[in-house]
C-alpha cells in the first residue's frame, strides 16, 4: 500500500470537517505517521473545531486514550511577522499499530454528525 492510499480515509474526513482548508499534508518516518493541514481561524467555528479534535485526540478518558498528539506548530513569528496564515495543526502518531485509517473510524465515531454539517458543530444548536 502506498503512503498516499493508507491517509485516504483520513485526509477524506478531516477535508469535511469546517474549517478545514487547503491541502492536506501526510508523512510516516520509522516511528510516527503524522497529518499537517490549516484551520482557516476566521471562521467563525474554528474554535470549536480545536476543541473537538484536542479532545478526542488529546484526551478523550483516562482509559480511553488515544496514540495521538493534536497541536499547533508555527515558523517563529519574527521569520514571518507573525501572521496566522502561517499557523498549523499536526496530528501525530508514535504507534505504528495504530493507522490512519484506525484513527479515521475513531473520529467519524466521536465528532459531531454530520461531520460536514455545520449546525452540529454549533452549541447553541
Amino acid at each position: 500500500m502506498s503512503e498516499d492510499s493508507e491517509f485516504i480515509a483520513l485526509t477524506t474526513l478531516l477535508n469535511r470537517i469546517p474549517a478545514i482548508k487547503g491541502r492536506i499534508g501526510t508523512g510516516r518516518d520509522d516511528a510516527a505517521w503524522w497529518v499537517k493541514f490549516v484551520i482557516d481561524i476566521s471562521d467563525p467555528l474554528a474554535w470549536r473545531v480545536v476543541q473537538e479534535l484536542g479532545h478526542v485526540l488529546n484526551y478523550l478518558s483516562l482509559t480511553e486514550r488515544l496514540p495521538t498528539v493534536f497541536m499547533p506548530v508555527s515558523p517563529p513569528p519574527y521569520l514571518n511577522g507573525g501572521p496566522a496564515d502561517f499557523l498549523s495543526w499536526v496530528i501525530e502518531c508514535r504507534d505504528r499499530r495504530f493507522s490512519p485509517q484506525s484513527l479515521a473510524d475513531c473520529l467519524a465515531g466521536r465528532l459531531p454528525n454530520p461531520i460536514d454539517d455545520r449546525s452540529t458543530w454549533s452549541i447553541d444548536a
